[in-house]
């Protein structure tokens, strides 16, 4: 489940740069009530983009948003309690590994779903059910 970070040069501290993958997949996970579960753990991972400010816009004009941005099979996060579960925690993550003065506004998360049958891994195609199945037998 891929958790892309988009992020101007210097927002993030240099440690923030290096956690906020692993802390928002861990985050992820937990608002999952996945945690231990190897079969979900394998599959969340990601990308942290650092570009230049000039890069970045909100509203037209240049500003310091970090976006991140988790997509999801359409099971995924299957609740607004969970969703807002991960969405606090993001932010949350992103308001710990940034510079001071960060202002919470400029932290945007955007939960995507896929429809069903609209997820893979290498060249299999999952169904939320084939989903489900795989992360129970991981449980057990």
């Amino acid at each position: 489940m891929p958790i892309t970070v988009t992020a101007p040069e210097g927002v993030l501290t240099p440690t923030g740069e290096r956690e906020i993958l692993p802390r928002l997949s861990a985050a992820l996970i937990e608002a999952s009530g996945a945690t231990g579960n190897a079969f979900f753990t394998g599959i969340v991972g990601g990308t942290v983009h650092i570009l230049p400010l000039h890069r970045i816009y909100a509203g037209g004009a240049n500003r310091p948003v970090v976006m991140v941005e988790l997509k999801l099979p359409n099971i995924g996060l299957g609740s607004i309690e969970t969703r807002n579960a991960f969405i606090t925690a993001a932010a949350g993550i992103v308001a710990e590994l940034c510079v001071p003065g960060h202002r919470p506004e400029n932290t945007w998360i955007n939960i995507v779903n896929a429809p069903d049958g609209g997820w893979g891994i290498g060249s299999r195609q999952y169904s939320g059910e084939a989903l489900v199945a795989a992360a129970t037998a991981a449980a057990q």
